[in-house]
């Protein structure tokens, strides 16, 4: 059994670079998600889980973690993503992520309506919402990342 996730924090980041890999390594790291191996997850946030303005993470740890991302190769295309926790009074906290070919105000209004939505069919009070956004004006091949990590 995996060990259930006692922190968390919000990133983003963009980057270019000569591929989309490339780009998108960059804007890992500077979101300071890189030189760790990401594993994406769904969106559940555990419950008592503990806001950390940022982890420290050991190279090449496996760290779960819910993320919207997008890359482009047109240059001047602008890309963004975005993810947003909603959390309740009690018990666990509902994540959502976004990324599109848009501004990074849309993908703000566009993930709170998602978190919204979660909560309003889980039937629970929203009481914290945080979110995390990255806009990116392609040049040549452009990337952007948006996550929750979860740590222990």
């Amino acid at each position: 059994m995996l060990p259930t996730p006692t922190k968390f924090t919000l990133v983003a980041g963009a980057g270019e670079g000569q591929t989309p890999l490339n780009a998108f390594d960059r804007a890992l790291l500077e979101a300071r998600a890189g030189n760790v191996n990401l594993i994406r997850v769904s969106s559940i946030l555990p419950p008592g889980a503990e806001y950390v303005e940022e982890l420290t993470l050991p190279p090449g740890a496996l760290v779960p973690v819910a993320y919207g991302a997008t890359t482009s190769t047109t240059p001047g295309d602008r890309i963004a993503a975005a993810v947003a926790v909603g959390i309740p009074e009690e018990g666990f906290g509902v994540i959502m992520e976004y990324s599109g070919h848009t501004s990074r105000q849309e993908a703000e209004r566009i993930i709170r309506q998602m978190v919204e939505e979660a909560f309003a069919t889980r039937r629970l009070e929203l009481k914290k919402y945080m979110v995390r956004a990255v806009e990116h004006q392609v040049v040549r091949t452009g990337a952007v990342f948006a996550g929750i990590l979860l740590w222990y």
